[in-house]
């Protein structure tokens, strides 16, 4: 344990799938590293438990049963103002319950769920929060939904695209928030990786992935990328258990979450990836060739035309391209006989962008310890009545709206 901190950074992320809380998680490692205390807040624990689990649930749901409806929304924030707006005046009220979660002794806070900026962005310029609040931008497109006025800066990767917002934004090339087990060399050879997992040693393979809820046309993919006769599918299902069995019947590598990704990258050919997210970046970052399939409706499709442009992935729009990609590829070495990858991006990006753990280290040591402004007495009784009569409306809310469901599901 250190006998002196550097002082305390709050990270603020959410519990949407695991590329945000990953990518949490590895930022807050580094900043411990660097001699800092470090808070992790969920952003949806901030909120009534009726209108979190309503959250999650409704965004697993829409990704799985409309898609087209994510797209829609995603394209509605992509172009209006006040979609934003209504983001923001729909946090607001849990504004006193996130100032509760930052230490007085805060030095910075940093989110990486654009929400959070929707809240944390108006305390600050509001002055209701002292110190900076940073943002690490987990997609290659930084949506307008990430942008806030009040934040500080936006720690973005290389070959990210900003979308248009109304007002100046601060915006710092970062590396990707990855961590060092992708990068190195590996600790294993290509075989003992391949039979750490039960994987033929001699069979080109494909690894598809599709995040931790297992989203996208997940058996679709499997099934063509197997029919296209070039590599052999190993799929990773997340914490989909219904999705893992069911594949399981036709594949014979199918896998679960998977708490070693850095061996399992070591052993495949290339992988295929539905998002452009936290696995792609692993991925790249590894050297292992990325053909994008079937990606995912709003971010996922924004993703990939963003890493298609830069030449990071291939991106197949067809099961006929697919199979002219994946054939393409197999005169690629592979990825046990060079380590880390090709310099692309790995080696050079690594190299040229900075540390986002640095960024945050140089904002909290300037700023001075105020963090979330006390409240009195007065106050306090103010916030708890605010904060019942809140959740009362949000437990109404949710019941009203699962009332007009059922109704709508009679009919």
């Amino acid at each position: 344990m250190r006998e002196e901190s550097r002082g305390r950074v709050v990270v603020v992320s959410a519990d949407v799938g695991a590329g945000h809380d990953t990518a949490a998680a590895e930022l807050a490692r580094r900043l411990c590293e660097r001699g800092f205390l470090v808070d992790r807040v969920n952003l949806l624990e901030t909120l009534p438990r009726p209108v979190r689990w309503a959250f999650r649930e409704a965004y697993r749901g829409i990704l799985r049963w409309l898609p087209w409806g994510y797209e829609a929304l995603f394209t509605m924030t992509s172009r209006s103002r006040r979609s934003v707006t209504v983001i923001r005046m729909l946090l607001w009220p849990v504004r006193r319950r996130m100032r509760r979660r930052i230490p007085p002794d805060t030095r910075a806070v940093v989110t990486t769920y654009p929400f959070a900026n929707q809240l944390l962005g108006p305390l600050r310029e509001r002055r209701r929060l002292g110190v900076p609040v940073l943002t690490y931008v987990t997609d290659f497109v930084v949506h307008p939904t990430w942008v806030s006025p009040g934040v500080d800066v936006y720690c973005a990767l290389r070959h990210a695209e900003l979308r248009p917002v109304p007002h100046p934004v601060t915006v710092e090339e970062v590396q990707p928030l990855v961590p060092a087990a992708f990068t190195t060399a590996p600790e294993v050879s290509r075989g003992e990786a391949r039979s750490r997992f039960g994987l033929p040693r001699h069979d080109r393979l494909a690894l598809i992935v599709a995040g931790a809820w297992g989203a996208g046309d997940v058996e679709t993919t499997v099934a063509e990328v197997a029919a296209t006769g070039c590599v052999r599918p190993v799929v990773v299902c997340g914490r989909n258990e219904a999705l893992r069995e069911r594949l399981s019947r036709a594949h014979e590598h199918v896998l679960g979450w998977v708490d070693d990704m850095p061996t399992l990258m070591r052993a495949v050919d290339v992988v295929v990836e539905n998002a452009g997210g936290l696995t792609c970046q692993e991925a790249l970052a590894s050297g292992v060739p990325v053909v994008t399939y079937r990606p995912i409706a709003g971010h996922g499709r924004a993703n990939a035309a963003v890493l298609a442009r830069s030449g990071l992935t291939r991106w197949a729009p067809s099961a006929h391209h697919l199979r002219r990609v994946l054939a393409a590829l197999d005169g690629d070495p592979p990825v046990g006989a060079t380590g880390a990858g090709d310099g692309r991006w790995a080696g050079e990006d690594w190299v040229a962008s900075t540390d986002p753990a640095q960024l945050v280290a140089r904002a909290a040591t300037a700023a001075p310890v105020v963090g979330a402004l006390p409240a009195g007495r007065v106050r306090t009784l103010v916030t708890s009545i605010g904060d019942f009569v809140g959740d009362a409306t949000a437990v109404l809310i949710a019941v009203a709206q699962s009332a007009t469901l059922t109704r709508t599901g009679r009919r």
